[in-house]
C-alpha cells in the first residue's frame, strides 16, 4: 500500500515568505510606497497638519488591513471577495439531495 499523506500546510510552501500571494505583496508594497512618497512630500513642503499626516499614512493602513491574515481564509482581501460573491449570487438555495449532477432551471 503506497498511500501518501499530504500535510495540511502544503499551500504555504507556494506562498512568498509563507504568507503572501504575489498580488498581496504587490498591494502591500504599493501601499507602503505611496505612504513613503506622501510622507516625503509632506516633510519637504513643511505641512505638519494632523489631517495631512493621517491622509499620508492611510494607504499603508489600508494595504496592511487587506493583506492581514484571517482565520479560515487567506487574508481579509479574500474574505471580502467571498462576502461580495455570496451577496451578489442567487439567494434562493434549494436542497437537491445528494445528487452528483444538477441542471439549473431558471423559472
Amino acid at each position: 500500500m503506497n498511500q501518501y499523506l499530504i500535510p495540511a500546510n502544503t499551500k504555504k510552501g507556494s506562498l512568498i515568505f509563507g504568507l503572501f500571494m504575489p498580488i498581496d505583496l504587490i498591494i502591500f508594497l504599493v501601499g507602503m510606497a505611496i505612504t513613503f512618497i506622501a510622507l516625503l512630500a509632506i516633510s519637504n513642503l513643511n505641512i505638519l497638519d494632523n489631517y495631512t499626516s493621517i491622509l499620508a499614512i492611510l494607504p499603508a493602513l489600508i494595504a496592511v488591513f487587506l493583506v492581514f491574515p484571517f482565520p479560515n481564509y487567506h487574508n481579509i482581501r479574500v474574505a471580502i471577495g467571498e462576502v461580495i460573491i455570496f451577496y451578489t449570487n442567487r439567494q434562493k438555495y434549494t436542497w437537491r439531495g445528494w445528487c452528483s449532477s444538477y441542471e439549473f432551471k431558471d423559472k
